[in-house]
């Protein structure tokens, strides 16, 4: 098969790669760019664990071609940090206890992600929705719910403090 030339952000930086047109953006990401924190969960959109922002939106990864990424800006949980220091909704998950095994982690982290740069101050049924894309298999989620509202309140305090 040929290959094909693509450019494209991730997490800020630009890159130009030769892939093949039937290659999923979650295998570019991981065997190419060696960024491993996205994850095959399913493979059939279920689960959500492979979860990245394509130019601020969450997509799933493991069944999106790379090809279609052609000059969108690709945002992975590696990119989520702040200024090399962790982003309030990381610290949250670890203050909290919000992952259990980590597997789902990453996925749930971009769903948030994206979710307080549309709606800063979600309710909890706005919370529960967002998150309703997202399976995690080892937990009953009121530590996650409760990381993401710790988080929400440290940004809150911190745009506050910003002031």
């Amino acid at each position: 098969m040929k290959k094909q030339l693509i450019d494209f952000r991730v997490n800020g930086r630009a890159h130009e790669i030769a892939i093949e047109p039937n290659q999923l953006l979650l295998d570019l990401l991981r065997r190419e760019l060696d960024l491993t924190g996205s994850k095959r969960g399913c493979d059939d959109s279920s689960c959500g664990a492979c979860a990245v922002l394509i130019d601020g939106t969450p997509m799933l990864s493991c069944t999106l071609l790379a090809a279609s990424c052609e000059g969108q800006e690709i945002t992975t949980v590696e990119g989520v940090s702040e200024h090399g220091a962790l982003a309030a909704i990381q610290k949250a998950y670890g203050d909290w206890g919000g992952a259990q095994c980590g597997f789902c982690t990453p996925g749930f982290m971009m769903t948030v992600k994206h979710l307080l740069a549309t709606n800063p101050n979600p309710t909890e049924p706005e919370i529960r929705e967002a998150l309703s894309s997202n399976l995690c298999r080892c937990t009953g989620y009121s530590q996650m719910y409760a990381a993401i509202k710790a988080a929400i309140e440290a940004e809150q305090k911190g745009l506050a403090a910003a002031k």
